[in-house]
């Protein structure tokens, strides 16, 4: 194995050697595995690649022969492996050690019982190659597959079984060392939700230098909210790049993922700089360096070592400076002495944002995906970095639009070949809250058709605007009907009745999206200026977060509404909310029936809900009880007495109704009454606030 230097949290070079004389080799971990269930296969390539997970330069992928006689060709990926040890008690921090110089992988999930036979396919400047074949056999599981539109209602979700899911949920989108929610405090909520009855949370890999992004500028030198426009500076002798421009003042380097480091180990930091007056001087854990320049005005190259101590496993603060005057920095590196992966990646001003995956957040992902599946938590996975490719999408004639198309299957293909055998992964969303009067059609419908191509899986796709884009909603490669809506003061009666709202916002979701599923991807209490608004952290018992549960569950969306501020739920501890609404759906199914239609008296009382012939599922709410009231005005609501509903158009007949306590979780009454030309009439039991009900003909 030649040693080679590359970058460990990006991709730039990868040298994998195979023992054999062969191109490529393929193995595989196991030979037996559960329908829906993930194998994993290493390819061994005897190559080198400037950027492996670049398609136009390497394109590797796997042939899978299935028992049906079927042939599915799967991308391969590129990944840098880690050593991992768990956060120190009162640290956020992860430590992940790049481990190895990179190797490639293939993931799949079968989804027929039978034998399967695999080979790997390279295709490359120098022809195409074809590995070895390995086979392995795919048994019975208890994984119901992957999250589909149902078949015999397109407004409702399904699993690949055909069993109904019903999303319950939130939004848990910044995760990272600096963020409230980190990977380790990611899989306690995990569990909470799990302990709850919550199954589905959306998640962003698309936060830029704040928290996990695949494909975006992290910079050790700046972040995205304080760009430095005087730091960068065009590069003397290499056009199109730039390096770093120095001065007098110490400039930090300080990367948005701390370094990792061994115990005991050698390091070497290497670079180049230039000087029309005088030296470098660099600061890094105790050791300091004055570098002199070969010859004032052209680049000096420097090499320094330092040994860590016995307990140090991170990069302490370093700092660099020129002595006198300006000067420039380019090619910063550290490596174990004798070579190995560059933890100093971050440093690298040339680094292209797009088409290439920073390797730590990669990392991040599988282990935030692995807790969700370990909790059965399905994930809405938004991808894209907006800010990436706004600005490229003006002109749908243009090469730049075009170039961003291309730019976006790349770590499409990517995110199949490494994420997409996860049944857990329920959709990818492609961006969060993209500018709605962007000409959008043709990257979507193109995403779409490539993804029809390439994802074996047909996981569903979405996407959000930051206003609700109807176009967007009816596009034929847009399968999740999205938008983002939050009660703000300026809204005036907008803001103090949650259940209104949602009512509102479901059916929009109904109109503008006719035939498909549709989620209100975010939703919450807040300012004018979209902060969390203090009314919020004022209700202590998640009065609002329980009628928004309830109420969009019954709105004419495909799930509930997903609160937005994630961490304000985990601080007060809101996620016993979601346990009355699971229990009651838990033998519940939507499908195939229509908006209830009622009658009601004895007080003006909202229902909600959905029937067939047959049957009704409710939701009764008194107006009384919206957040406003309880909050702001300090008015609880009085209990309901004398209430009385009739449901039109059920099949005549003896029906059994099953009163449910929505606090509480349980059932407070059961009956027995027969309908009377095709009305179902029945007196609603004492309740406060809310309550819902079942009704089913019996057989």
């Amino acid at each position: 194995m030649r040693s080679s230097t590359i970058l460990a949290g990006q991709v730039f070079f990868c040298l994998i050697t195979a023992s054999s004389g062969a191109a490529i080799s393929l193995s595989i971990e196991t030979d037996h595995v559960g329908q829906y269930e993930r194998i994993e296969m290493t390819i061994s390539v005897n190559r080198t690649y400037k950027n492996p997970v670049d398609p136009e330069e390497a394109e590797l992928s796997i042939r899978i022969d299935t028992p049906e006689g079927k042939s599915i060709t799967l991308p391969a990926f590129w990944t840098q492996e880690y050593e991992t040890r768990p956060a120190a008690a009162g640290s956020n921090r992860i430590w992940r050690y790049p481990k190895g110089m990179g190797v490639w992988k293939a993931r799949f999930a079968p989804m027929q019982i039978g034998t399967y036979q695999v080979r790997a396919i390279l295709k490359d400047q120098t022809g195409n190659d074809t590995s070895n074949q390995v086979i392995f056999q795919c048994t019975p599981s208890e994984n119901r597959g992957f999250v589909r539109v149902h078949k015999l209602d397109p407004h409702f979700f399904a699993f690949g079984n055909g069993d109904f899911f019903f999303p319950i949920g939130q939004n848990l989108a910044f995760i990272g060392e600096g963020q409230y929610v980190t990977v380790s405090r990611a899989r306690t909520i995990f569990e909470r939700l799990h302990e709850n009855g919550a199954n589905f949370v959306r998640i962003w890999t698309c936060c830029e230098d704040w928290a996990m992004a695949i494909e975006a500028r992290k910079s050790a030198w700046d972040r995205s909210w304080s760009r430095r426009k005087d730091l960068l500076v065009a590069h003397p002798d290499n056009p199109g790049q730039t390096c770093v421009r120095l001065t007098t003042g110490s400039l930090n380097v300080d990367p948005t993922h701390p370094v990792p480091l061994r115990p005991n180990t050698t390091y070497t930091l290497t670079g180049r700089f230039r000087n029309n007056t005088s030296g470098l001087r660099i600061m890094l854990e105790g050791n300091e360096w004055r570098i002199e320049p070969d010859k004032l005005g052209q680049w000096t190259s420097f090499e320094k070592t330092y040994t860590t101590g016995p307990n140090q496993i991170w990069m302490g603060r370093m700092s660099v400076a020129a002595e006198d005057g300006e000067g420039l920095l380019d090619g910063l590196t550290l490596t174990e002495t004798g070579g190995g992966p560059n933890l100093l990646w971050e440093a690298d001003v040339n680094r292209p944002s797009r088409g290439v995956y920073n390797q730590t957040d990669c990392q991040m992902l599988d282990e935030v995906l692995e807790a969700a599946k370990e909790n059965r938590i399905y994930l809405m996975l938004c991808l894209l970095t907006r800010d990436l490719y706004m600005d490229s999408l003006k002109d749908p004639q243009s090469n730049e639009y075009s170039r961003a198309i291309e730019d976006a299957k790349k770590i499409l293909r990517y995110a199949i070949a490494r994420w997409g055998c996860l049944t857990n992964v329920a959709a990818w969303e492609y961006f969060n809250e993209q500018n709605p009067n962007l000409p959008t059609d043709r990257f979507y419908t193109e995403l779409g058709q490539y993804l029809e191509q390439i994802d074996p899986y047909t996981h569903l796709r979405t996407t959000s605007t930051w206003h609700p884009s109807a176009r967007d909603c009816r596009l034929a490669q847009i399968d999740i009907a999205q938008l983002h809506h939050y009660m703000r003061p300026g809204d005036m009666d907008g803001f103090r009745d949650e259940a209104a709202v949602l009512q509102d916002r479901g059916y929009w979701l109904q109109v503008n999206g006719p035939g498909k599923l549709g989620l209100i991807g975010e939703f919450g209490l807040a300012t004018d200026k979209w902060g969390l608004s203090d009314f919020m952290k004022q209700d202590l018992q998640g009065v609002h977060f329980h009628n928004t549960l309830w109420a969009s569950t019954f709105s004419g969306a495909s799930g509930t509404a997903m609160l937005w501020w994630w961490d304000q739920l985990d601080r007060q501890d809101l996620y016993a909310q979601y346990r009355p609404l699971s229990e009651f759906l838990e033998d519940v199914s939507f499908v195939g029936m229509q908006p209830v239609q009622t009658d009601i008296s004895g007080g003006s009382l909202h229902v909600l809900g959905y029937q067939d012939k047959t049957s009704a599922i409710l939701w009764i709410f008194d107006p009384q009880a919206v957040w406003w009231n309880q909050i702001v005005d300090k008015k609880k609501p009085t209990v309901v007495a004398t209430a009385t509903l009739e449901i039109r158009k059920l099949d005549s007949g003896v029906y059994h109704l099953q009163w449910f306590d929505t606090h509480k979780g349980e059932t407070v009454l059961e009956q027995t009454v027969k309908t009377t030309e095709t009305v179902l009439r029945m007196s609603i039991p004492l309740f406060t606030g809310d309550i819902a009900c079942k009704a089913f003909k019996n057989r």
